[in-house]
């Protein structure tokens, strides 16, 4: 079947391949769904979508709700988790197809889990992994230029999470919740959903603001919020999940209490930690709007590795990427990062040519790493952005090389030593 799909795919334009495999992935979906007896339906499920912060409010929702005591399953791009068992999602995808949902699901509720929080993409709602999830609630982060070039435009792909909007229309579960970023036109588009509860979330909700490299906090109706996140996107994901966790019933307080023992969400703004005088952080960004965010939440001098993710797609955003560090660190060092079947220095390339000055171009990924911490000086921040907790390195061929950016920081820090 899948030497079949390839073959079809290098035959046939795109939207005539997406269309002719719809019945492929909903009867994967339908069987899975009759296979493990429609867990979603014994479950209060909580879908997740946006281009930015889709698995940091999964991790904060999800902290909240056990904090609630609650026992959750969770499916993010960073792990699948079923109350204290967690395991990491190593299928380079967010949701896996071929029913993984249902049956990760059915496994939850002979477990006794009672709620589940599920990352959606787009790119799974196209391939309608998104069926039979009843959702009890959806939340919308936000929707920047992503995907462009396999979506074919922006309002393509907003229309492609607005398919997850139409399914939590659909479901029937009641009462249903969607939560979404009003500051986004493309939020606003989601709070006209017909479901019984709109619930907007704002910048503007967060009183008294403070942001630092190492942590958040703000007021919110009167209720102190303190979380060890930078930047004004982790005030921004808190209020997502603050909201969603106001509609699953939970109080103000025990949300607080949750995000302030937050420790760290992996591959999100992630410290490591072995000593040295200066901030190692690793981050996901891979995207020209979520480098900045994570570059404007580190004032200081900054050391900055980054690559393109995603050879063979989304080539309009090298440049840009490469503009933005450019502008922002005092030292740009370009790096392979997931080339796939492209020629990897001809990508570095042309995110070079969107820079003025000269970068440091290290092919190999771990060297770049360790440059750059043999760089960094006391108060410096290091970071090393574009994999997050991607466990390979795509490469020719569906090769793949084993990898963790934490892991190789961690090592090259030790070194230092």
């Amino acid at each position: 079947m899948n030497q079949l799909k390839r073959f079809l795919k290098s035959l046939l334009p795109s939207s005539v391949y997406r269309a002719l495999v719809i019945p492929y992935h909903v009867l994967w979906q339908l069987c899975a769904a009759i296979r493990y007896g429609f867990p979603a339906r014994k479950l209060v499920v909580i879908g997740v979508t946006g281009t930015k912060g889709k698995s940091s409010v999964t991790e904060m929702l999800t902290s909240v709700l056990t904090e609630a005591g609650h026992k959750v399953v969770v499916s993010s791009t960073i792990h699948f988790k079923i109350g204290d068992e967690t395991r990491p999602n190593l299928y380079k995808m967010t949701l896996p197809g071929r029913g993984f949902i249902q049956k990760l699901l059915g496994e939850a509720v002979q477990k006794g889990c009672t709620h589940a929080v599920i990352e959606l993409t787009s790119e799974s709602a196209v391939q309608y992994r998104h069926l039979f999830l009843s959702l009890n609630a959806l939340i919308f982060t936000n929707l920047e230029k992503e995907h462009i070039e396999s979506h074919g435009s922006m309002e393509k792909y907003f229309q492609a999470k607005f398919l997850l909007g139409k399914a939590l229309a659909r479901s029937s579960k009641r009462p249903r919740a969607i939560i979404a970023n009003a500051d986004s036109e493309y939020g606003l588009r989601f709070l006209e959903l017909p479901v019984e509860q709109k619930i907007p979330f704002s910048q503007s909700d967060a009183e008294d603001a403070q942001t630092s490299p190492e942590s958040v906090s703000f007021t919110y109706k009167n209720t102190a919020f303190t979380l060890p996140q930078p930047g004004m996107f982790s005030i921004m994901n808190a209020l997502a999940t603050i909201k969603a966790a106001e509609f699953l019933g939970v109080s103000l307080q025990t949300t607080a209490a949750a995000l302030a023992k937050l420790s760290r969400i992996p591959g999100r703004a992630e410290r490591i930690e072995v000593g040295q005088p200066f901030a190692a952080v690793v981050d996901y960004a891979h995207t020209p709007d979520s480098l900045k965010a994570l570059y404007a939440a580190y004032p200081g001098r900054k050391i900055c590795v980054l690559g393109n993710t995603g050879g063979g797609r989304d080539t309009w955003k090298r440049p840009e990427m490469g503009r933005i560090a450019d502008e922002s660190c005092a030292e740009v060092i370009l790096t392979d990062e997931d080339p796939y079947d492209e020629n990897p220095r001809q990508i570095v390339d042309q995110m070079a040519a969107g820079m003025n000055r000269e970068p440091r171009i290290i092919m190999d990924r771990r060297e770049a790493i360790r440059i750059a911490l043999t760089l960094a000086q006391p108060g410096d921040a290091v970071l090393i952005t574009g994999k997050g907790t991607d466990p390979y390195i795509m490469q020719a061929e569906g090769a793949k090389l084993p990898w963790s950016d934490a892991q190789v920081v961690r090592e090259e820090l030790e070194k230092l030593r």
